[in-house]
């Protein structure tokens, strides 16, 4: 079982960083909600960095990535840990919530292939994945990973997340499609409304992790 350290700056930035550390992967996250998509990932996962790049630049939440985990096995442990540092570092960066739009849908061409991300930061998490793929591989990395990715993230990040493939035939776009999709979509939740910047989006007055 790993140890998570988290550290948040000044109460009006949502800024916040998290540091993960394990047997089998060591993470520093640091994340900026309020952004302009700058990013700095380095997960010794090549393909993996390049989609938390489209995550960071499209989402416009800037993204610092700095991740060593045991590739030598496989891409597994590398992959979901760092879906759950990075989820943790945007929930703590969302602080109590209050402000935000909360909702967010995207749809994402590339090219052949189109996907759609709706997302209510929610608090309660959870994750519909509706992707498939008509290969087990992309290059090196297996693509049932996607789906671990997108769970620790969205679980982490105390996220009701829907990931929905509508058609595509090259795996690289459906799943660059999907990343896509998911920071357009993140974009809108997390932007804080004007018209209500100090009220939290809910009935019930919170949205807390009950």
């Amino acid at each position: 079982m790993g140890t998570s350290a988290q550290s948040k700056s000044r109460p009006n930035d949502r800024i916040a960083s998290v540091e993960r550390s394990t047997k089998e992967t060591q993470i520093n996250v640091t994340v900026n909600l309020d952004g302009t998509g700058t990013y700095d990932v380095s997960t010794g996962i090549g393909f993996l960095d390049h989609m938390l790049e489209q995550l960071s630049r499209h989402s416009l939440m800037d993204l610092a990535v700095k991740a060593n985990g045991d590739t030598h096995i496989d891409f597994h442990h590398t992959t979901e840990d760092t879906g759950i540092a990075i989820g943790e570092a945007v929930k703590q960066a969302l602080g109590d919530r209050a402000g935000i739009t909360r909702f967010g849908v995207a749809h994402c061409p590339l090219d052949e292939a189109l996907t759609r991300a709706v997302v209510d930061c929610s608090n309660r998490p959870s994750l519909t994945w509706k992707v498939g793929f008509s290969r087990p591989k992309v290059g090196e990395f297996d693509t049932e990973l996607f789906r671990e990715w997108f769970q620790a993230f969205a679980q982490s990040a105390g996220l009701t997340l829907h990931v929905e493939n509508f058609y595509g035939e090259n795996n690289h776009h459906i799943i660059e499609s999907s990343y896509k999709a998911l920071a357009r979509a993140l974009r809108q939740a997390i932007t804080i409304d004007e018209r209500a910047a100090d009220s939290v989006p809910s009935t019930k007055g919170t949205l807390s992790d009950n």
